[in-house]
């Protein structure tokens, strides 16, 4: 059977129902296929269920350090069963929530496997969508005006090194566990490793971080990276740095070892479980690309700065392109991408507007350029204010951590906002308007930040970029 559309998305994580809501409100017919649950890697993989269970853990961790409020708790039990109970209620009522919403815009969905065919009988132009059915059930061919492309991601291992879900895990894997393993190695320091480290530290695994690179979440500002390890490491999390890991040294018995390649030497690591935490993996394959003319890089789907491929009708959103994979990103280049086929003026998506958030305790969150990126292009001040010049961060309990404002010394364009601290990935809000909004470190600190609240420390910093803090 065929069925005609103004649009078809090929993936139903957030970039692709998100896109598929705007294209509705627009007036388009859409259809959504999607070959496991709507909502994607962030809603049932990702963003939701590691954030609940990191959730978990500042709990868990704040009542055994209740004592310091005055609360003296008796026994502190950890159910990991509730844990992960807790954490599947709140995906599923969110799942619940996008199907409603699908409903509402009055978009079909298709529970299956997509692929695009090249030019054929149901339209001279590539991009008709056959959709294989898991039970059998005959192909659906959908024909559109348009097709975005939002497949996503997957976890990225090291050539050799073989995920058995076991021992050897990825994020996929060990959001799934049923009670937290007394030890753990974690391959990689980026976002993914370190939000793992922090988690499972709080719920009492010892943890070691294995890192390629010369430091953990290499990416973010120095600053930021080396107030981090500092943190971790008190909190008795082994970290690595400059290290290769050899995949052919694994050894499984009742839990893991390897070793890796610090400089000239050799050092082997032994626990119960074993992340890898090295990126992640466009998903690409096997869906039809090479009956089409959109070309790749290393996987990823080349786009304009709308979305579009080599294929003008057929566009590319999300982890899919590449780029920052983050889910509000997916999200907003697919509102940008249903604009575009639509006609409307868009602006395409700066990075530099774009929040980074990391989920560690305390959190770290950044937007705009690093201190030493600015440095390369600019003359730049620097203003930075601790948390505990800031009244709500001592009466919250958690006055580790800074913000930092960078600005260019002679534009006084502000060029970078970076917060480790208590509820950092909250207050980058602020600064994610005051990019938008090309403001100045003058102007954020005109604003009225109420007291007392931890958002006041915004408002220091940016005065700190000219010697006028009040507090320090």
């Amino acid at each position: 059977m065929t069925k005609n559309y103004d649009l078809v998305l090929l993936g139903g994580g957030t970039g692709g129902y998100v896109a598929a809501i705007r294209a509705s409100q627009l007036g388009l017919k859409t259809a959504i296929v999607e070959k496991d649950a709507l909502g994607g890697t962030c809603l049932h993989k990702g963003c939701i269920p590691t954030k609940t269970l990191l959730r978990s853990a500042e709990v868990y961790d704040q009542i055994k350090k209740s004592s310091a409020f005055g609360i003296d708790v008796s026994e502190v039990a950890l159910r990991f069963e509730k844990i992960q109970e807790r954490k599947q209620t709140i995906v599923e009522k969110l799942h619940h929530g996008i199907q409603q919403l699908m409903k509402k815009g009055k978009i079909d969905v298709y529970n299956g496997l997509g692929r695009m065919l090249g030019p054929s009988i149901f339209s001279p132009l590539p991009g008709t969508i056959s959709v294989e059915f898991a039970d059998g059930r005959e192909n659906e061919i959908l024909t559109s005006k348009n097709v975005i492309l939002a497949t996503g991601s997957r976890p990225r291992s090291l050539n050799g090194l073989v995920i058995d879900g076991i021992h050897v895990l990825t994020s996929d894997e060990a959001l799934n566990l049923n009670e937290c393993p007394k030890s753990i190695v974690i391959v990689g320091g980026g976002v993914i490793g370190v939000e793992w480290a922090s988690m499972l530290a709080d719920f009492g695994a010892a943890v070691t971080i294995v890192e390629y690179s010369d430091r953990i979440i290499p990416t973010e500002d120095k600053t930021l990276s080396i107030t981090l390890a500092r943190s971790l490491k008190k909190r008795g999390i082994k970290i690595v740095t400059s290290a290769q890991v050899l995949p052919e040294t694994l050894e499984k018995n009742e839990g893991v070892t390897i070793s890796a390649k610090i400089g000239d030497q050799l050092q082997t690591f032994s626990a119960e479980k074993m992340l890898v935490s090295v990126g992640r993996l466009p998903n690409t394959e096997d869906i039809g690309l090479s009956n089409t003319s959109i070309e790749t890089d290393r996987g990823y789907i080349k786009t304009n700065a709308f979305g579009q491929t080599k294929e003008s009708h057929i566009y590319a959103i999300g982890d899919v392109i590449g780029g920052l994979q983050l889910a509000h990103v997916a999200s907003h280049e697919g509102i940008k991408a249903v604009e575009h086929l639509a006609g409307l003026p868009v602006e395409p998506l700066h990075s530099e507007l774009v929040p980074r958030c990391i989920y560690t305790h305390p959190e770290i969150a950044s937007i705009g350029l690093t201190e030493a990126q600015a440095k390369k292009e600019h003359v730049v001040k620097v203003g930075k204010v601790p948390f505990g010049a800031i009244g709500k961060a001592l009466v919250y309990g958690d006055s580790e951590g800074f913000a930092k404002v960078v600005a260019d010394k002679t534009t006084n364009d502000l060029l970078g906002i970076h917060i480790y601290g208590p509820h950092a990935t909250d207050l980058i809000g602020e600064a994610a308007v005051a990019k938008l909004l090309d403001a100045t470190p003058w102007e954020l600190s005109e604003a009225i930040h109420p007291h007392p609240t931890l958002s006041e420390i915004i408002g220091e910093a940016a005065l700190a970029v000219d010697g006028r803090a009040i507090h320090i």
